[in-house]
């Protein structure tokens, strides 16, 4: 008798529609795992100053070119640079050298997102690694057809790292719009 009823309750089961559920929708968006990017130059005489360094605006050249790929790779768009917070160089890096650039998208807001970018040199005598440059650049999707600005894909944030670095652009980004407003108003003269 009681696998009668198990059957027919089963097969009541299956007869009976299926009932999707109208939950909240999956959230829009591309994994911080996505949208980071890693690139390895060596240093030569031509990009470097007198003293054998590699010259600070050169190092600045591929801090963006890093920033930007690893935004390209999350928007899947054009992007332009719109900020940079600061560069601040550590260490030295001499010809010869490895320059090693590692990028990611922090935050996305809306339109544009912050990527960090982190600098380091490799002697290749030794594989001695050293940070040498850190970064925060902001950039704003463009549509490709438009060219105008476009909604890039939220951030989807899954480590505690990926967690710190959303929450801390955040700050970042605060300071960044009240300079910019400030300095909007502000009645400069050079």
């Amino acid at each position: 008798m009681a696998k009668r009823q198990k059957k027919s309750d089963e097969t009541r089961k299956s007869a009976q529609p299926e009932v999707k559920s109208f939950s909240r929708p999956q959230p829009q968006g591309k994994p911080a795992s996505k949208a980071r990017a890693e690139m390895t130059e060596v240093v030569l005489p031509q990009d470097s100053n007198p003293l054998g360094y590699i010259l600070g605006g050169r190092v600045m050249h591929l801090v963006d070119i890093a920033a930007a790929i690893a935004a390209h790779r999350h928007s899947n768009s054009y992007v332009v640079t719109a900020s940079v917070d600061y560069l601040d160089f550590r260490n030295p890096v001499r010809i010869g050298d490895l320059i090693i650039l590692k990028s990611q998208v922090n935050r996305v807001f809306n339109t544009s997102m912050e990527v960090g970018v982190k600098v380091f040199s490799e002697n290749v005598l030794t594989g001695e690694r050293k940070h040498t440059t850190s970064a925060y650049v902001t950039f704003v999707a463009i549509d490709e057809k438009t060219g105008k600005r476009k909604a890039a894909p939220q951030l989807l944030v899954r480590t505690a790292e990926e967690k710190r670095r959303y929450r801390e652009a955040l700050g970042r980004r605060k300071i960044r719009l009240a300079h910019r407003y400030k300095q909007s108003f502000q009645n400069t003269s050079f």
